[in-house]
């Protein structure tokens, strides 16, 4: 859709439409395909005087005889195939030129110039010009100066007419065109980039990264229970509210819950809600956070950190949607999409009898699992540059930049803490840099600066001899690897077998002659 009042102020049209008026003494002015006029019809800035206008507004019904003119002359330009013509208004040879406002064949409106009559009028037929005005109701004085005042314009001023308002036309639709194009590329943009790059604020355009994007744009619009799984700082949160904010719910409440930071009662309570009398210190009824959530989002972090009887109660209110606070008798019903996170390795805990396989299979209808940052280290410039950017607008400094050196420590460390501990060390470095422009090496955390654990292969074979035999060597490096791997895999030894590129036979050998089996000793050096 045109803007049209942008339209109006274009600069070109602008001059051209002064130039029109003082030299061909016409006014000039727009409409939509439905014949709204939007510009001025009268224009006092001109030089000329453009009378007869202001004689026909003053009309009893001289405005709807203008647009009788505008809607013949639109069905006109629809129904020919020239760019520019003209035609006879309602007044006897008094002529109105119209040219098409037209993108990509479709038709957007029109420029019309009037009143114009050709030189070769003749006084009788301006006297009839001036008796059709008085028969419409306007004054006979006021007629007679309008017609006097009527611009006469020879063939070749004509010509000239038809080509300038042409130019407006076509200026009218280059911009239009040009600004949609902007309009498509921007949105294109914008939708790449938020569902993408940032989708709901999260960054991040590595190849993992755009694995879970592509999920979360599938998952969104469901109403599917969702598990998301992660070590600390991967941003299970961030996931959660972007699935919300993505959702048909996005209107509704988001509510967010540690499990890990209650003890089975308060966490009973701060679920379920309680009624007055419930227990010591219940003064008076309080609704749990399922409650509180109706018809919206509830986020359950730390779900793997619930005792058994509270996972009882959990599966009950995702299988029926309904509750019993504490102390009540009578059953509460909702209607609230739950998403679970967690970074401990559930189904070894089933195994173990510490997590109801039943209630895992509840919530882990759709698995969203979400990267450690040292294996989508490519996101980590983006991610610096983000709280970078973001900490000194905080903080009123100008924008700092990374050295090289520095920006080399950052991706040579594997971030146990992931982006929760990236983000925690940015902003503590752009306090120390003070008024410093650059931020350097000397700077950064001991824990950063000194790491041995780098992705590059020199980085992993710090602290191995690397000097005898070269047997001992292999076996040092070897064993490391596997020992790292089996942290990394969560002591999953078919997925470190796939990893390495060995059998899992092989690798449980390989184990045991290291003694690696050990988990806590493995866990813990």
């Amino acid at each position: 859709m045109i803007d049209w009042k942008n339209i109006k102020d274009l600069h070109v049209n602008k001059k051209l439409e002064s130039l029109i008026g003082n030299w061909f003494g016409v006014d000039i002015f727009y409409t939509d395909k439905h014949g709204n006029i939007h510009s001025d019809i009268v224009k006092p800035e001109h030089d000329f005087d453009s009378h007869f206008f202001k004689v026909q507004q003053s009309m009893p019904y001289g405005k709807e005889l203008l647009s009788q003119d505008i809607e013949k002359g639109l069905e006109l330009l629809n129904e020919t195939q020239e760019q520019c013509f003209y035609f006879n208004s309602f007044f006897p040879h008094v002529r109105m030129l119209a040219s098409k406002i037209e993108v990509d064949g479709e038709f957007l409106g029109a420029v019309f110039a009037y009143p114009y009559v050709t030189d070769q009028v003749t006084k009788a037929e301006l006297k009839q010009i001036e008796d059709k005005m008085i028969e419409c109701g306007a004054d006979k004085d006021d007629a007679h100066s309008a017609c006097d005042h009527i611009k006469k314009l020879q063939i070749h001023e004509f010509e000239y007419l038809k080509e300038l308002i042409s130019l407006v036309a076509g200026e009218v639709s280059t911009v239009y065109a040009e600004v949609s194009k902007r309009e498509e590329r921007i949105a294109d943009l914008n939708a790449e980039l938020g569902n993408k790059y940032r989708f709901h604020n999260i960054i991040g355009k590595s190849k993992p990264m755009q694995a879970v994007y592509h999920l979360l744009s599938k998952v969104s619009k469901s109403e599917a229970t969702i598990l998301i799984q992660g070590q600390n700082g991967t941003g299970k949160e961030m996931v959660a509210k972007a699935i919300h904010y993505n959702s048909q719910r996005k209107d509704a409440v988001f509510m967010a819950v540690n499990c890990s930071a209650f003890n089975d009662n308060l966490l009973d309570s701060e679920l379920f809600g309680h009624v007055k009398g419930a227990f010591t210190g219940a003064v008076k009824d309080k609704k749990g956070v399922f409650e509180v959530a109706n018809g919206g989002t509830l986020f359950l972090d730390e779900v793997g950190d619930m005792s058994l009887s509270m996972q009882v109660k959990l599966l009950r209110v995702l299988q029926e949607s309904t509750f019993l606070p504490v102390g009540a008798t009578s059953p509460k019903r909702v209607n609230v999409r739950v998403v679970a996170a967690t970074n401990k390795p559930l189904k070894e805990m089933i195994a173990k009898g510490e997590f109801r396989e039943d209630l895992y299979y509840r919530i882990n209808v759709i698995n969203v699992a979400l990267p450690a940052l040292k294996d989508r280290r490519e996101d980590i410039p983006v991610l610096m540059d983000h709280f970078l950017e973001k900490k000194c607008a905080e903080m009123g400094h100008s924008l700092k930049q990374w050295s090289k050196k520095t920006l080399e420590k950052f991706l040579d460390y594997n971030w146990p803490g992931n982006v929760r501990e990236l983000q925690n060390e940015v902003e503590r470095l752009v306090v120390l840099a003070g008024e410093d422009k650059t931020i350097t090496p000397d700077m950064i955390s001991e824990r950063i600066k000194d790491a041995v654990d780098g992705p590059t292969p020199v980085g992993n074979l710090r602290g191995i001899n690397t000097k005898g035999s070269l047997k001992k060597a292999l076996e040092e490096l070897e064993s490391y690897m596997i020992k790292e791997g089996l942290k990394r895999c969560n002591f999953n030894k078919s997925k470190l077998a796939k990893e390495l590129g060995i059998s899992r036979a092989g690798l449980i050998m390989k184990v045991d002659k290291y003694d690696l089996d050990k988990r806590k000793k493995a866990a813990n050096e």
